[in-house]
């Protein structure tokens, strides 16, 4: 499991986490599809904005392994601003390659993007 070194463990001053330390021993978490609905708590929005802040930040819009980024977290962006880099894509691999699919994120997330 690759380790994306400086990318930040969680949402500062918060338990949102961004990161896992080791593999879980019990199988890989898949990466799931997670509906967002507009009346989701301000914390998780900006847990949510933190993170695609943080992804844009490291990966830019280049493809990335999936490696050590929490599946909880990037189940609540895949499918909409996070897409499958690869075909077949396994969402139980953290060897599997995701990129930022940037017209939906940018609408998404303007204040991210600068706009």
């Amino acid at each position: 499991m690759l380790k994306h070194r400086g990318f930040p463990g969680r949402l500062p001053g918060t338990d949102f986490q961004f990161t896992i330390r080791r593999p879980n021993p019990k199988g890989v978490t898949a990466i799931t599809v997670r509906e967002r609905f507009r009346d989701r708590r301000p914390p998780d929005r900006r847990a949510d904005t933190g993170f695609m802040k943080a992804l844009w930040e490291a990966f830019g819009d280049q493809p990335f392994e999936r490696g050590n980024l929490d599946a909880g977290r990037l189940s609540w962006l895949f499918g909409r601003e996070v897409i499958a880099a690869e075909d077949p894509f396994d969402p139980e691999s953290y060897d599997a390659l995701l990129v930022i699919n940037l017209d939906v994120a940018r609408v998404s997330f303007p204040d991210v993007f600068g706009g």
